[in-house]
């Protein structure tokens, strides 16, 4: 059993990389931080760390379920679980994806935090547009068409614009 000493070690450590990282952070509750990410293609990923009796657990809102092509997106998502360090995608009971982790206490120091919230930006931020494209490919195209025809900003869907109807691919006008 993780001493009181081990839990308050973790949580200075916790506190000390996200201070000196100059991440949005905010505490919810004793023994946990919420920490807000900022990405390029996911702008934003919040990151839950949460300090226990034995060890920290680190939960991560990747995407809600997908729309369609289950199967296909959940397992190219578990095919990158391999590859992942210290964590893996997740889905809950009725299949939003998140990402999760469990480390012991025993080995959390400020560098690992460091380590950690950079991998959950790196796995979140790099493998966000092409879970879309696998899950959600359906509802991106209508959003395209539908911003197109009425000149709104596709700036946040340029990423997409292969998955858009050919006469939709000069930035929305026909």
């Amino acid at each position: 059993m993780a001493t009181d000493a081990v839990r308050e070690a973790a949580e200075r450590a916790i506190a000390e990389a996200v201070a000196e990282a100059g991440l949005e952070s905010e505490r919810p509750r004793e023994s946990s931080f919420l920490v807000t990410l900022p990405g390029t293609a996911k702008l934003k990923t919040l990151v839950w760390l949460e300090v226990g009796p034995h060890s920290l657990t680190l939960t991560s809102f990747f995407c809600r379920q997908p729309d369609e092509n289950h199967a296909v997106f959940y397992q190219w998502l578990m095919g990158r679980n391999s590859d992942m360090f210290g964590m893996a995608f997740a889905a809950d009971e009725v299949g939003d994806v998140y990402i999760r982790g469990r480390l012991p206490l025993s080995g959390i120091t400020p560098e690992e935090v460091d380590r950690l919230l950079g991998c959950v930006l790196t796995y979140s931020d790099e493998n966000f547009n092409a879970a879309l494209e696998r899950g959600f490919a359906s509802a991106i195209r209508k959003e395209w068409i539908w911003r197109a025809e009425r000149g709104h900003d596709m700036r946040n869907l340029k990423a997409f614009a292969h998955l858009a109807e050919p006469h939709h691919h000069d930035g929305g006008r026909p």
